[in-house]
């Protein structure tokens, strides 16, 4: 099989803005030259009909006007043209045309002009028929048998059958239950109509069938038809092949058989003349039309077929010989001899794109030129090499973890938040359990230095805020570049004032090295009216009834943040930080430093990591189940399906009952699984909240820099968009490669880097390795992502530190060693305790 494009033999483009169909194709020595040639024949919707004779100089020209032998405007509509022995006592060939309410048969002949001007064409009309009903097609041939002349059968859009014999009308007959027209085809070696029903069968009608019945006059039964008089229009044979026919084409290449071919919308069948299947094809695109041509071989036909995605294939029975681009999409497809050459392929678009084209290649007259070979000095290429990585090396380390931006970008984007909550709510959800929802405006504003290309804005938040619209488009013509902006939202978007609480099951203190700060004066919007007095206290009620308590120490330099829930303590716990590092800015103070001297509480956050696995795996095993009971819905219904078409009634072997309880089944899986979804979605904007909060913990208790908390945060946050699949994985794939590289001791470590993720048994081995990255980190581990980030590193031990391990053997020694390191943080604050804080007298929980 190759794919080379059709060769251009000769090409043109009819008309503007006419329309065409698989009728509107004819080819034929309409002229009676008796030379073999054929003419193009072309008629369009707009009524023009035209007659060619191609005749290019060269290969791939285009139409001179020389070949167009006549055009002609018939006002109405062309439906199809075909050429055949329409007219009595002559033999010679003549152009009959179908419009929607009439059908015309010319005569076209030539004369020789006077002057060197060549031959003149013109069309003489021999006889017409006015049509009663609106056709839709034609079909012509020696019906009956007769000899020397082809009668002509037009399909109504009604479904009826008009015979004419010439130049007289003949009968017609409706199709019984005919209810849109199909494709319509006969076939002289069994003397038959075959066409496709709205059924989607192809159906047989023998003509002495047709002539003999009952008169279409009259479509229902008559009096005297059910007395016995007159017969009904029998079917020969029927065959169901379940989809619209496109087109049909009954072709005989030996006087032994004959075959009929029928093109679907995704099917190529091909029939006996008694209606069974001698061959299908499934086809892989969308066909368009065909054209079954020749037989090479003894026993197979060759078939071309054009499809929607400007092909065209060549078949030969059900195998693929060819396969050829063309320039448009074929809604009509012919073979003829066209100026001494065979086998031409015909092709017409529906916008009128005529095309000749044969199959092959033609051969490349380029010659590459010869290159002058020199030997290749592999020690300069060395030197050179080695430079180059330097040059790199130097780079990477000078740039550091993230790109340096430019100091003057062409587009600036800037953001700022409303002070004011809007009047009136803008949230789709106005409430949530007793709480009202607010919302608040953000103005973003675009700055550009130069003309722009076409700018796309993107707004993202964090679940569970949402947008009233996260895309805006505007049009520019320049330059694409990219530009971000993070702009933060006030937090009373999501919280409310609320009472403090004096016990909490999770706490968390956070040192700093400077004096504490009025709470009232770090949060003035949350200041609880009733308790004025304790300006070192204050309550926090999130939007659905989470509920965070902060206190400040008196004399202490120490602030803690407590909660029933344990990733509900991320949000306060950074604007907490936020605020005092601003607050300390605009005092003018610049060493101002948060720290972190507890114990991590990963075994609250592997809780959370267990919940989120545990739903993942809830989720496939119900989806692996609801697939399994509609297989066995469709089985059931596809069981009951041919008990109903069974002839013979059977009993129902309670099959119906099966089936209801089976879709109740369906039914109920789904609202699980939907259900399920929900659950995993809270469950992951948890585990989130609670890995913001890790990796704050994190970079406090080590005194990381920003770089590496992005380090951290790539490899804890790897997903950017609010999904929950792959997060273990992928989290425990990134902790494995900064185990490897940047935090590896020696180069054993550093091999059998997979990259290949697959969904986990179980979270141990994700557990194991976030605690051996924060034993690593607290034992001198450094991140980072430059190009001697895999290179063996000295790391500066604390002392009386144990080396990292290097081994499976020494990660399970690591982990039994740090249970003593990171214990259960809702015992932190007897290990830390806060006796300067005020013991929250008279506060209601």
């Amino acid at each position: 099989m190759s794919l080379f494009k059709a060769r251009d033999w000769w090409s043109t483009v009819l008309g503007e803005k006419e329309e065409f169909d698989q009728g509107c194709l004819c080819l034929a020595d309409v002229d009676n030259t008796g030379n073999g040639q054929d003419k193009v024949i072309v008629g369009s919707f707009m009524g023009y009909l035209r007659i060619f004779n191609p005749h290019p100089v060269k290969t791939g020209d285009g139409a001179q006007a020389e070949d167009l032998l006549l055009e002609v405007h018939l006002r109405d509509p062309i439906l199809q043209v075909e050429v055949g022995k329409f007219v009595s006592g002559t033999e010679m060939l003549h152009l009959a045309v179908l419009h929607s309410r009439k059908l015309c048969v010319y005569s076209v002949s030539g004369s020789l002009g006077n002057v060197e001007h060549g031959t003149q064409y013109q069309i003489k009309l021999m006889y017409e028929h006015n049509l009663q009903r609106t056709a839709c097609n034609m079909t012509y041939g020696s019906f009956g048998g007769v000899k020397g002349r082809d009668l002509i059968c037009i399909q109504s859009m009604d479904g009826m059958l008009m015979v004419f014999e010439q130049e007289s009308y003949a009968f017609g007959r409706f199709l019984p239950g005919s209810l849109l027209p199909g494709p319509l085809a006969y076939s002289s070696r069994t003397d038959s109509f075959i066409t496709v029903s709205s059924c989607r069968q192809v159906e047989s009608y023998k003509y002495q069938v047709l002539a003999f019945a009952t008169d279409a006059d009259k479509r229902q039964e008559t009096e005297q038809q059910k007395l016995g008089s007159g017969k009904r229009l029998v079917v020969d044979w029927t065959l169901n092949i379940g989809e619209q026919a496109l087109d049909i084409c009954i072709v005989s290449f030996n006087q032994s058989a004959s075959s009929v071919f029928v093109l679907g919308e995704r099917n190529f069948f091909c029939l006996k003349d008694n209606g069974q299947i001698r061959f299908m094809k499934k086809l892989d695109c969308s066909p368009s039309c065909f054209l079954p041509y020749c037989s090479v071989s003894e026993g197979t036909i060759n078939t071309l077929i054009g499809n929607h995605s400007n092909m065209l294939h060549v078949y030969q029975d059900v195998t693929l010989k060819w396969a050829t681009q063309l320039p448009h999409i074929p809604v009509a497809v012919r073979v003829g001899c066209l100026h001494d050459l065979k086998g031409v392929i015909v092709t017409l678009s529906d916008d009128g794109h005529l095309q000749c084209s044969y199959l092959g290649t033609d051969p490349s007259l380029f010659q590459a030129p010869k290159v002058e070979s020199r030997e290749l000095n592999y020690d300069e290429l060395d030197i050179e090499l080695k430079e180059l990585q330097k040059i790199i090396k130097d780079v990477n380390k000078s740039q550091g973890v993230w790109p340096m931006t430019e100091r003057e970008d062409d587009l600036k984007v800037s953001a700022m938040v409303s002070p004011n909550f809007d009047s009136v709510s803008q949230s789709t959800d106005v409430e949530v359990g007793a709480d009202l929802v607010p919302s608040v405006t953000v103005k973003v504003t675009l700055q550009n230095r130069v003309t722009l290309q076409k700018i796309r804005l993107s707004v993202y938040v964090q679940p569970p805020l949402v947008l009233t619209c996260d895309q805006f488009t505007f049009e520019f013509m320049g330059i694409p570049r990219v530009s971000q902006c993070k702009f933060r939202l006030p937090l009373k978007l999501i919280c409310l004032p609320g009472q403090p609480s004096k016990t909490a099951s999770h706490k968390l203190t956070i040192d700093t090295n400077k004096s504490p700060v009025s709470l009232l004066s770090l949060f003035p919007g949350f200041a609880n009216q009733s308790e004025d007095d304790q300006v070192n206290v204050m309550g926090f009620r999130f939007l659905g009834g989470s509920r965070v308590t902060l206190l400040a120490s008196k004399t202490s330099q120490r602030y803690r943040i407590q909660s029933e829930q344990f990733e509900d303590l991320w949000l306060i716990t950074n604007e907490l930080i936020i605020r005092l590092q601003e607050y300390f800015e605009k005092q003018g103070i610049k060493d101002f430093a948060c720290s972190f001297s507890g114990s991590m509480p990963l075994q609250e956050y592997f809780e959370l990591i267990d919940h989120h696995f545990e739903l993942r795996i809830n989720g496939e095993k119900l989806e692996e189940l609801l697939s399994e009971r509609a297989v066995q819905f469709r089985a059931i219904q596809r069981r009951l399906l041919t008990r109903f078409k069974d002839k013979t009634p059977a009993p129902l072997q309670h099959l119906d009952t099966l089936l209801d309880g089976t879709y109740k089944q369906v039914i109920a899986l789904a609202d699980a699984v939907e259900e399920n979804q929900d659950n995993l979605f809270q469950s992951f904007t948890r585990l989130k909240s609670a890995t913001h909060l890790v990796i704050l913990l994190i970079g406090l208790w080590q005194k990381l820099s920003a770089d590496q908390i992005a380090i951290l945060e790539a490899a804890f946050l790897p997903l950017q968009q609010d999904t929950q699949e792959l997060w273990e994985e992928t989290v425990d794939a990134a902790i494995s490669h900064l185990l490897k590289t940047c935090l590896s001791k020696s180069s054993k470590e550093q091999a059998n880097l997979s990259s290949q993720l697959s969904i986990p048994k179980d979270t141990s081995r994700l557990k194991k390795h976030i605690t051996l990255l924060c034993d690593r980190l607290a034992k001198g581990g450094r991140l980072c992502l430059s190009t001697d980030a895999a290179a063996p590193q000295t790391m500066v031990m604390p002392g009386g530190c144990a080396t990292i391990p290097e081994s499976d053997l020494e990660e399970r020694s690591v982990e039994q060693d740090s249970t003593d390191l990171f214990t259960n943080h809702k015992h932190l604050i007897v290990e830390s305790p806060m006796p300067e804080v005020s013991p929250l007298q008279g506060v209601s929980e």
